[in-house]
């Protein structure tokens, strides 16, 4: 009898754990970006005019039962609605250092992949980044994470898969791209990684008959989502294949940091040269108020400063989408930029940006200077 009131009880513990570990959470998101700033510009002056914007706001909900996780995020900025993430995932194990995705999310290519847009330490994605890595698209993705190694594998269809049917997409443009990290140093104050990042993709979609699918339209806007301007745009037509690369260092010591990325694109043509582009920046940080940086596991990088840290960002950028062999002038940027962060609390940040931003070697676009002065108050639960 005490060995069956024994079993029982075990049993029922081991039920009751069970069921306590695959409860149901959903818990709600939201974001709102308020941006303001002030603009000079030599050429294109009449496209950038001073004032206020809610560039983003987003709700949203994430929900987990057990091992499984799902994500919803709504986006909605200048009267359009918009999908954000929209995944389901499973965790291998409870950390979440190795799980496998599915859904409508941005893939991991390179640094600036592992964070999302309101948390680039410069206000704004690099150009280059903006450029040469992918949005969100319909896919799967594994990752694998350990001490000092994270690695990911995606397969992935093109963007307008999630915003057109078939009937008018036509055949999907499709992709394959991973991201390796080694991180030997992951210690607060301590840190140190480098990764390299590389995919391929078939020819995507466009509006234009002639175009779509076989052909890739990469481009880049100036560094203010208050005006929508397009910077760099490079149409390359008659495509067969398109590959890329991203090798990436990331270091801390104490309270400084380093964050660098190269970027490399070749687009195979029918009949014509090779397409070639290229693109780099870096970035020195400093917290000149706060704890030394740490490092985020699961994303392969630093982790967003303590709440009431104070930072300093200074940042260069070249992006290069101009080649002259194969006759296609998408133009080349420059970017400097210093950028002020005050991590004010958990859910809120406070972003001041300064920069200056020469374009040129466009075809049938002026050679544009763009100064500019902006600030913005972020929030997000």
């Amino acid at each position: 009898m005490k060995r069956l009131l024994l079993l029982t009880l075990g049993l029922t513990m081991i039920c009751g754990a069970k069921a306590q570990e695959e409860k149901l959470e959903i818990k709600p998101s939201g974001r709102i970006l308020l941006d303001g700033g002030l603009f000079k510009a030599d050429g294109q002056d009449d496209k950038f005019n001073d004032g206020f914007a809610i560039p983003d706001m987003r709700v949203g909900f994430s929900a987990s039962y057990g091992a499984w996780k799902a994500k919803v995020d709504m986006g909605y900025a200048y009267g359009k609605v918009n999908m954000k993430d929209v995944f389901v995932q499973y965790n291998f194990d409870k950390e979440a250092a190795d799980f496998l995705r599915a859904g409508y999310f941005i893939h991991q290519f390179g640094l600036q992949s592992a964070t999302s847009s309101s948390f680039k330490i410069s206000m704004e994605e690099p150009a280059s980044n903006q450029a040469f890595n992918n949005s969100r698209m319909i896919g799967l993705m594994y990752q694998h994470t350990r001490s000092k190694f994270l690695g990911t594998l995606s397969f992935f269809t093109e963007s307008d898969a999630m915003k057109m049917t078939s009937d008018k997409l036509g055949n999907q443009g499709v992709g394959m791209m991973t991201r390796l990290v080694y991180k030997p140093f992951c210690e607060p104050g301590k840190i140190f990684h480098v990764g390299l990042s590389g995919a391929f993709e078939t020819p995507r979609y466009s509006s234009d008959k002639e175009l779509s699918h076989h052909s890739y339209t990469l481009s880049t806007t100036f560094p203010t989502r208050i005006a929508k301007v397009v910077a760099q745009e490079a149409v390359i037509d008659d495509a067969k294949m398109l590959y890329k690369f991203t090798p990436e260092l990331t270091a801390a010591i104490g309270r400084v940091g380093l964050e660098t990325q190269y970027f490399y694109v070749n687009v195979n043509r029918k009949d014509k040269p090779c397409y070639k582009a290229s693109g780099a920046y870096g970035t020195i940080r400093a917290l000149v108020k706060g704890k030394n940086y740490k490092y985020a596991n699961l994303d392969g990088g630093i982790a967003t400063p303590d709440p009431g840290s104070m930072e300093v960002v200074l940042s260069y950028n070249y992006t290069d989408m101009s080649d002259h062999k194969a006759e296609v002038l998408g133009g080349r940027l420059n970017d400097w930029s210093a950028t002020f962060n005050y991590y004010i609390n958990k859910y809120m940040i406070w972003r001041v940006r300064g920069s200056y931003t020469t374009t040129t070697d466009r075809i049938n676009t002026p050679n544009t200077k763009l100064g500019l002065i902006e600030t913005r108050l972020q929030i997000k639960f």
